[in-house]
C-alpha cells in the first residue's frame, strides 16, 4: 500500500515501527515517496531505516492521536490495541477510516463503526486517494 500511495503522490505517516508500519514505509520509499514516522519515544533509532522524517513525541500511545490527526485519511490493517485506538480517535474526529482485516465496531450487537470496509491493498489505497481528492473540494 506505501508504494501504490507514493505512486500517486500521497505522504505515508506511520507510527514509525515495525510490522504493517514498516512494510509501507518499505513501498513508499522504495517508489521515491516521503514518509513520516510518528514515534513513540525520544530516540530516532527507533524508526525503522524506511522512516524519512521521524518525529520523536515521547508520547507512547498517546502519540497515536498525532498520527491520526496528520492525515486526511487513516488506513488500518489488521491491527492489535494501538491500531483500535486510532481507529477510535480518527472515528471520533470525523476522518474517515478504511478497514483492511481490521476490528469490527458493535454496540449491543449494532454494527456503529463507519469504517469503509476494502478487500485488497490497491482498493485501500485507491479508497483513500479517493476520500483525499474529494476533501479538497
Amino acid at each position: 500500500m506505501g508504494r501504490g500511495l507514493a505512486e500517486r503522490g500521497a505522504v505515508v505517516v506511520t507510527g514509525g515501527g515495525d510490522g504493517v508500519m514498516e512494510a509501507a514505509s518499505k513501498g513508499a520509499f522504495e517508489a521515491g515517496g516521503l514518509t513520516v514516522g510518528i514515534l513513540p519515544g525520544s530516540s530516532p533509532q527507533d524508526a525503522n531505516q524506511y522512516v524519512t522524517i521521524p518525529i520523536l513525541t515521547c508520547m507512547s500511545y498517546a502519540r497515536n492521536i498525532v498520527v491520526v490527526k496528520t492525515g486526511r485519511v487513516v488506513i488500518a490493517v489488521g491491527g492489535a490495541f494501538g491500531t483500535l485506538s486510532e481507529i477510535a480517535h480518527a472515528l471520533g474526529d470525523g476522518i474517515p477510516t478504511i478497514g483492511l482485516g481490521t476490528w469490527e465496531l458493535s454496540r449491543e450487537g449494532i454494527e456503529t463503526d463507519g469504517i469503509v470496509r476494502v478487500k485488497s491493498p490497491k482498493e485501500a489505497v485507491d479508497k483513500a486517494i479517493e476520500i483525499a481528492h474529494n476533501s479538497r473540494s
